[in-house]
């Protein structure tokens, strides 16, 4: 590997790409965000209760899937930002999308947390 790779911060098609790439991810938890409080709601275990949220179950699952698909999407964006690098590309996009993923995630599961302990 050369000395003379710095990062560059201009491309604009990369950039477009990544910030695909992070609505796509944020989008896809928004709908397990959806889908696993709809499942919360419609459980025979919570019908009696003034809210969804009622249970353990119920917490862990709205806690975890979106965090869980945050985390992944973090990952792939890590692995992404690295085959660019190894490649010789820019990179600093991508890692930035890494990282804004992983700090969604992580303020996602404190909200939650401190929801379900309410």
């Amino acid at each position: 590997m050369t000395d003379d790779v710095e990062k560059r911060w201009g491309d604009e098609s990369s950039y477009r790409r990544a910030a695909l790439y992070v609505v796509c991810v944020v989008g896809a938890a928004a709908v397990a965000f959806a889908v696993v409080n709809v499942w919360a709601l419609n459980r025979d275990a919570c019908a009696a209760s003034h809210t969804h949220l009622c249970d353990t179950p119920a917490q862990v699952a709205v806690s975890v899937a979106p965090s869980l698909i945050l985390l992944l999407g973090g990952i792939g964006a890590f692995i992404r930002t690295y085959q660019r690098w190894r490649a010789g590309l820019r990179w600093p996009t991508w890692q930035g999308a890494g990282w804004f993923l992983f700090i969604l995630m992580t303020a996602y599961l404190a909200i939650s947390a401190g929801s379900a302990a309410n």
